[in-house]
Order: C-alpha cells, then sequence, then structure tokens
C-alpha cells in the first residue's frame, strides 16, 4: 500500500513554498503522481462599495491571475528539480470545494495550517482546513505556518482513543508509517472517552499495526491537562515530526462550545499532523 496520488493546496501566501516542498519529497519517496492545486476562497466585495465593486472585482480577478501564474511558475520549476511525475489545476470554485472534488480521485491532502489574525493575502477562510478535514473523505497532512518541514514520517506519534476517526487515521497513514525509524501509539484517557480499548489501552491497535509490518510501542497517557495540549505536549517530549489522529470523532458543535483535540491541535500544532474523520 502507498499513496499514488497526492494534491498539495497552493494558495497566495508565502507558506505554500513548505508544502510544496514537502509534497515533492511524499511524491518521490512513494513514486506518486503530484498534483498542485490553485485555489482560493471566493471573491467577494462588500456592499458599501456601491459603484466601485465593478472596478474593485476587475482588480482582485487580475491579481487572481498573476498569482496563480506565479504559483505555477514554482510548482513547476520544484517539481521538475526533484523528478516527480507533476499535474497543475487551476480551480475557480471556492478552496473548500475544489479539494472536496479533487480528494475524490487521490490518496493524499497535503495543507497549510490557518494562521489566526495573520495579515496576508491567503485568501482563505479560517474554517478552510476543518472543513477540508471534514469533507474531503480522504487522510489530510496539515502542515504548521511556521517551521521547516523537508521530511515527515520519522518518529510518529498515534494520538488513539479507540474512535473510528482514529482507527480510519492509523489506516490511511500506513504508507508513512512502515518507513517509520519509531512509532508511538498513545491512549490518551482510555477510561475517560468511553470507547471499548480492551484490557490494554493502545496494545490492539499496537498489535494490528503489527501485522501490517508496523513496529510500534504502546503507552497511555492519563489527563492532567486538555487533550489537545497533551497530544503537543507528548509529541514534542517523543521527538515525532508527525502526529496521527482522528477528527472531530464527536459533534463540531461541541467542540466549539467545549473545545476539543482536533481544534486544540489545528490551532497550536509544533509538527505536521495527518487527520482523518
Amino acid at each position: 500500500m502507498s499513496y499514488k496520488t497526492i494534491v498539495v493546496h497552493l494558495d497566495a501566501g508565502a507558506r505554500r513554498s513548505e508544502r510544496l516542498g514537502l509534497g515533492c519529497e511524499l511524491a518521490a519517496r512513494c513514486d506518486a503522481h503530484l498534483i498542485g492545486l490553485f485555489a482560493l476562497e471566493d471573491m467577494r466585495v462588500p456592499y458599501a462599495f456601491g459603484g466601485t465593486a465593478g472596478a474593485l472585482l476587475l482588480m482582485e480577478e487580475r491579481w487572481r491571475k498573476e498569482v496563480a501564474a506565479e504559483a505555477k511558475r514554482e510548482f513547476e520549476t520544484v517539481s521538475a528539480r526533484n523528478g516527480v511525475k507533476a499535474e497543475w489545476r487551476g480551480s475557480t470554485r471556492n478552496a473548500v470545494a475544489a479539494l472536496a472534488l479533487n480528494a475524490r480521485y487521490a490518496d493524499l491532502l497535503i495543507l497549510g495550517q490557518h494562521e489566526s489574525g495573520a495579515s496576508s493575502d491567503e485568501r482563505l477562510p479560517g474554517y478552510f482546513v476543518e472543513e477540508t478535514v471534514l469533507t474531503a473523505g480522504r487522510p489530510v497532512l496539515v502542515v504548521p505556518y511556521v517551521g521547516h518541514y523537508p521530511t515527515v514520517g520519522g518518529r510518529v506519534l498515534v494520538a488513539w482513543n479507540a474512535s473510528r476517526e482514529a482507527a480510519r487515521a492509523v489506516t490511511d497513514a500506513l504508507p508513512l508509517l512502515h518507513a517509520a525509524k519509531a512509532v508511538e501509539v498513545v491512549a490518551f484517557d482510555p477510561m475517560e472517552t468511553g470507547a471499548d480499548h480492551g484490557q490494554q489501552p493502545g496494545a490492539d491497535i499496537a498489535l494490528y499495526l503489527a501485522r501490517h509490518g508496523v513496529k510500534a510501542t504502546a503507552a497511555r497517557q492519563s489527563a492532567k491537562i486538555d487533550a489537545g495540549a497533551q497530544i503537543l505536549s507528548y509529541a514534542a517530549d517523543f521527538g515525532a515530526d508527525l502526529i496521527v489522529m482522528g477528527a472531530y470523532g464527536r459533534s463540531r458543535v461541541r467542540e466549539l462550545v467545549l473545545g476539543g483535540a482536533t481544534r486544540a491541535v489545528l490551532e497550536s500544532m509544533t509538527v505536521p499532523v495527518l487527520m482523518a474523520h
């Protein structure tokens, strides 16, 4: 099992280069076809601009075409330099819809973490990443908005809670887990989630991975802080360069009200995170 089609999302932000570099590395490693997908939020001009709205829309459209052409040149240059099979796609759909459509024919999506309050020209809504994770039906590799990540998957932390979403994430991550030097499966708050972990939390999923040729150790972590912060803290202590976890195992509305591991990790991640829903 391997990723054979990888989609990397490109936008108007400077961090697209980081995602593109990582996408090329993964495509070369997996002998995969890399698709560079340029998509932004729908164009909108407030009604307050009145008669000037048409001129503003023309300016915006011209700017988008220039940025798309620049992103295309970068994609073609970097992919050729890395010797990967590459394909450029530009979409006029809004970014969430464009990713959802292209995800149907891909094995992995690569997105960038949203930087709250950032003054940039990414032209993406704040909900872009989480909405894509929920609608894509494919694993999503989210790259932090700070740091350099030339490769991922050397040391992998699997955040396990015995949910359907976590099981999906583990299976989707198998191509990376096979090549990892160290994999640690950690059952976070196993007595609090209400899920059936078995007698030894984490042991069953570690055995599942072993049958797939993945050497993994199992551990258990009781809650002292909220689960999201706990996952990030454990990842730092373990020296992980990738976190694998399920996304939104409970209602997103409940996560908005009460907080949750998915939202906390998406807001404060320090290493790339592979999520599945």
